[in-house]
């Protein structure tokens, strides 16, 4: 056996790792213990809830769409472009990434309470319906999918890209043919990443959207509602619900093969 496996430094390392897994594992055992695996059930089949969990489906993969089609173009701009400012404006798209999710769905609400926030209404109305839990998701979502897919274009060597360039392609056929195949994966993990993080968000939507049952309401404000009525055992089992879909979407990330 290596010398490594009983290096101290790779034991301390090892245990502070196991406690802060076991520390996690601690938590969601005791969420799922609570209650029996019946009355947990039985919460998920009410009507409010299965709403929810539809909804929440299909915003989240609208959300992922839309945050993939924009992250595939910030991301190769920031990966491969080269121009002033590309500091600053790296910075600036992480903004939604490090501020608190309230005031995200706040400066969307007084964004809409202004003139042009009046005349986009007047096409798709945002404040408080559906479309309102759609972009507040995405305004969060495509932030960790651009993230991705930057690394990901980073990832990959230009000479392909350039190779088409020499042999007479525009590089915008160069990119869809050449680069954009060898970027599935990351491109895979970009959606990805984003439809589980549009799973969890909570404050812009409560904010934007309201939480209105039967209309607004999504998985995380579902747990919301629960709890302020006293209904534990509702909120343990949607909230176990999350927990298991965000596993299954990790999982399958790591199965393709891009490290997220």
């Amino acid at each position: 056996m290596s010398r490594r496996a009983f290096d101290p430094f790779w034991l301390v390392l090892g245990i502070v790792t196991g406690s802060y897994l076991l520390f996690w594992l601690g938590l969601l055992g005791a969420a799922a213990v609570h209650s029996s695996p019946h009355d947990l059930w039985h919460a998920l089949q009410t009507r409010e809830i299965r709403y929810a969990i539809g909804l929440s489906l299909i915003t989240c993969t609208l959300t992922a769409g839309l945050s993939l089609l924009l992250a595939v173009p910030v991301g190769y701009l920031l990966a491969r472009g080269h121009f002033r400012g590309r500091v600053w404006l790296d910075a600036a798209l992480d903004i939604p990434i490090v501020l608190p999710p309230m005031v995200v769905g706040l400066c969307l609400l007084i964004f809409f309470q202004t003139m042009v926030g009046h005349l986009i209404e007047r096409v798709i109305p945002f404040t408080y319906t559906i479309a309102g839990v759609v972009l507040a998701q995405f305004v969060i979502g495509a932030a960790f999918a651009v993230r991705t897919m930057r690394g990901t274009f980073e990832h990959l060597s230009e000479r392909p890209e350039n190779v088409a360039l020499t042999l007479g392609c525009t590089r915008t056929r160069a990119v869809w043919l050449v680069t954009l195949p060898a970027a599935r994966r990351g491109m895979f993990a970009a959606a990805s990443i984003a439809w589980a993080r549009s799973l969890g968000e909570f404050g812009p939507i409560l904010v934007f959207a309201g939480a209105t049952r039967m209309k607004t309401e999504v998985l995380p404000t579902s747990v919301w509602l629960e709890l302020s009525v006293g209904n534990l055992e509702a909120a343990i089992a949607v909230s176990l619900l999350m927990v298991a879909l965000a596993v299954v979407v990790l999982a399958s990330v790591r199965l393709v093969g891009e490290r997220v």
